[in-house]
Parts: C-alpha cells; sequence; structure tokens
C-alpha cells in the first residue's frame, strides 16, 4: 500500500512541477510565443493554456481535492498532450518535439493509475456501504 502511495506522489510531483515549469515558460519566454506561432496558435491560446496547465498542476497535486474533480484535470492534461503530439507532427517538427508530449502522458497515466491504486482500499469501502445500504 505504502509503496503505491509513494509512486503515486512522485510521479504527480514530477508531473506537476513539469506542468508549472512549462506554464511559466510560455508566459515569460518569447522563444514560445514563437513556438506558438509556428504551430498556428493565436498568442492568447499560450495564455490560456498557461492557466489551465497551473490550474491543473494544483488540482493534481492538493490532496483535499476530491477525486472526481481530478480525474477532469487528467482528461485535460491528456486531451492536451495528444493535441500537442500531433500539432508537433503537422508541423513538421523534428521527433523530439513530437515525442514530448507522449513522455508527458506516460507521466500523466502513470500518476492516474496509481491514484486509483492508492485509493483502492477507499474505494472498495464506498462500493460496500452503498450495495449495503441498496440490499
Amino acid at each position: 500500500m505504502k509503496k503505491n502511495t509513494i509512486i503515486y506522489w512522485v510521479a504527480t510531483g514530477i508531473f506537476s512541477f513539469m506542468m508549472l515549469f512549462s506554464a511559466y515558460s510560455y508566459i515569460t519566454k518569447p522563444e514560445m510565443a514563437a513556438a506558438f506561432k509556428h504551430l498556428g496558435f493565436p498568442d492568447y491560446f499560450r495564455i490560456e493554456l498557461a492557466i489551465a496547465k497551473i490550474s491543473g498542476a494544483l488540482v493534481l497535486i492538493i490532496p483535499q481535492i476530491p477525486v472526481k474533480i481530478k480525474e477532469w484535470a487528467y482528461a485535460g492534461f491528456g486531451i492536451t498532450f495528444i493535441s500537442a503530439t500531433i500539432a508537433h507532427f503537422v508541423s513538421g517538427d523534428p521527433a523530439n518535439y513530437v515525442s514530448m508530449p507522449i513522455i508527458f502522458l506516460a507521466v500523466l497515466i502513470v500518476s492516474n493509475v496509481f491514484l486509483y491504486k492508492k485509493n483502492k482500499p477507499a474505494l472498495v469501502n464506498i462500493n460496500s456501504n452503498i450495495k449495503t445500504s441498496l440490499a
């Protein structure tokens, strides 16, 4: 049980740090504005995505936030990384640019899988309580 919690927090911590650093770069680095322009996105999308990444990272890292809300953050990040992979591929970017969102997605998946593994006993208790009350 403790192993699952450690893996979850390491993956989630690394992922959240990567997203906060990415959001910071989006806001402060002119190279990121040029990269968004290269991909064909308007400049306001860069700011919007930075705000979404900050919000999503905080949702994942704050333990008091319910799992149902975390699920939305996982889904949003997943869609973002799949879209980023496609955008870089279609724009003819080098393989390292195309593969980076896939690496982020892999870390996100590890975090998501271990969120449920670490919470499995609590989820089993909730399900058994529901079945008992329905019987």
